[in-house]
């Protein structure tokens, strides 16, 4: 039997005085017990047919069609009526934890607003409920973390609390979008096998979007693929896998990061490197605020990087990352030598540095944060040359034009704002921010995380040939494994601020030698995971 039904679903938003349909003709059911997965690439109208469940849309949205929960039809149903199945009988949990908990409020809090308006519980009897709700979802040590504030918790650790939420009053239907996309890949691990768990013990049903097909593959009865608002395909998980019908799904389950990098002539010169770096944060307390220990968040770092050479740097989040990254462009304090083309800069000032800082740029992973909203793009990426003294837009309009053609941007969109674009063009807009100015050393933190597959195998496939053509040097951070394993010729493994493991990119992959490299491997390639290599 059908808990939830969409049929002939239109959905469209008010714009310009007119309407733009984002969800055309869609039909499909979940039934009692079973995972249904929505998959498509950004913009194909999942997450709007998701929330058009309950009317979680704006008040531009404009919806028509039959939306049935357990024979209930809820299109044009009163909000009242809405109201009492949001959370109680259909929950949510959406991709971005930090984002949906409130900064200001405890966990507990948070737990215990949901019992007090759902169920009435209070006081002792509300926090014995937090405790089995934490519990449940696989917090450790519960009863420490009820006063802490979502900045305090892990980015797993925050999507195991939105779980928790969104289980508390025992929900027939859990709708889950994108959970486990902004994820490492051993939490995203813990986080799916939790699920697919509290799924079977519940007897829950459940729709689960993403973009990941190497998820729907482990957690869905059923698939239904969507492209431009429509469902272009659907059935059976596994002959959905075995035996795609349509081009568009075919090319969705063909979109793999795979290859290789170009290899490095023997002659390439070193770019940069370091040797014992050191960052370490003080912790400080009370009213004089003495210094009473410290969150090393990078012990004896040694790697060097030559021209046409990438470097990955794997590890969970906290792991050290990221700090190791910025302190070798000095944008945090560190200890060590920081070598960039022959010079120690450890210890220049910050106006010694910058004449050094057109041959060190950084791509960032959320393009659409890292993009001023107020600009066109050709001032975007006009910007650098400006304040390095190369020339000012509209002046470098050629180098714009010339910058925008390499990264596969029309140059005739240069003057529109980042908005007007695309997840995947507006990563290549920040590419081509950082390539204007013609860099030795591009740091690329995560910038393929927040794209779909599809996009994902595109822009692998740029930084390849961009490399190739200018001699580049990537410090390369991600924790997908798949595409480091694409793109570089090392590896760092960083666990705790400490690298557990570095060498040769083939030896890290085929040939892991310590159990925590052994343990991410394994989470991003779908292996057995060895006795020992726990993370």
């Amino acid at each position: 039997m059908s808990l939830l039904s969409f049929e002939n679903l239109h959905v469209s938003f008010k714009q310009d005085g007119g309407l733009s349909p984002a969800v055309k003709g869609v039909s499909f059911d979940v039934k009692k017990g079973e995972t249904v997965a929505l998959v498509g690439e950004s913009g194909s109208g999942k997450s709007v047919t998701a929330l058009s469940s309950v009317s979680l849309l704006p008040d531009s949205a404009v919806i028509n069609g039959s939306i049935k929960y357990n024979g209930q039809e809820l299109c044009g149903a009163p909000e009242a009526d809405l109201r009492k199945l949001r959370g109680n009988d259909i929950s949510f949990i959406f991709q971005e934890p930090m984002t949906s908990l409130n900064p200001l409020h405890t966990i507990e809090k948070q737990l215990a607003e949901i019992l007090l308006v759902h169920q009435g519980l209070r006081g002792q009897e509300a926090q014995n409920r937090v405790i089995e709700l934490l519990t449940q979802v696989g917090i450790h040590e519960p009863e420490g973390r009820l006063k802490d504030y979502p900045h305090q918790l892990s980015g797993g650790q925050r999507q195991r609390v939105m779980i928790a939420m969104a289980l508390a009053n025992g929900p027939d239907l859990l709708i889950a979008d994108e959970p486990t996309t902004a994820l490492d890949v051993t939490i995203q691990a813990q986080v799916l096998t939790l699920l697919r768990d509290l799924q079977a013990s519940m007897s829950m049903s459940m729709l689960f979007i993403t973009h990941d097909l190497g998820i729907v593959r482990k957690l869905a009865d059923r698939v239904c693929v969507m492209k431009n608002g429509e469902i272009v395909e659907a059935g059976v998980t596994k002959d959905i896998f075995d035996a795609p019908q349509h081009s568009y799904t075919k090319m969705l389950l063909d979109a793999e990061t795979v290859g290789y990098p170009a290899p490095v002539p023997d002659d390439a010169p070193v770019i940069t490197e370091t040797k014992d770096l050191r960052v370490w944060f003080p912790i400080q307390r009370g009213l004089m605020r003495r210094t009473v220990g410290y969150v090393k968040a990078v012990n004896a770092a040694e790697f060097s990087i030559r021209a046409g050479e990438t470097v990955g740097v794997v590890g969970e989040s906290g792991s050290g990352k990221t700090t190791l990254a910025l302190a070798m462009m000095r944008l945090v304090d560190a200890d060590g030598p920081i070598v960039v083309l022959g010079k120690d800069i450890q210890g220049w000032s910050q106006k010694q540095v910058r004449p050094l800082r057109a041959d060190m740029q950084i791509v960032f992973q959320d393009p659409f944060g890292s993009l001023s909203p107020r600009m066109t793009v050709a001032e975007i990426i006009a910007e650098g040359l400006s304040v390095h003294g190369l020339g000012e837009y509209p002046s470098a309009e050629a180098a714009v034009i010339e910058i925008m053609t390499e990264v596969g941007i029309d140059p005739d969109t240069r003057n529109r704002y980042p908005h007007e674009f695309s997840g995947g063009q507006r990563q290549r807009i920040a590419i081509a921010r950082a390539m204007v100015l013609r860099p030795k050393l591009l740091v690329l933190d995560e910038p393929t995380s927040a794209l779909d597959k599809t996009v994902q195998v595109q822009i692998v496939a740029l930084l390849r040939a961009l490399q190739v053509k200018h001699k580049l040097a990537y410090l390369f951070i991600s924790h997908d494994l798949k595409v480091v394993r694409a793109l570089s010729h090392k590896v760092i493994v960083m666990k705790r601020g400490d690298i557990v493991e570095a060498g040769e990119a083939a030896q890290i992959f085929d040939a892991p030698a310590e159990p925590y490299t052994q343990a991410l491997i394994a989470a991003a390639f779908d292996l057995a995971v060895k006795e020992g290599a726990e993370v």
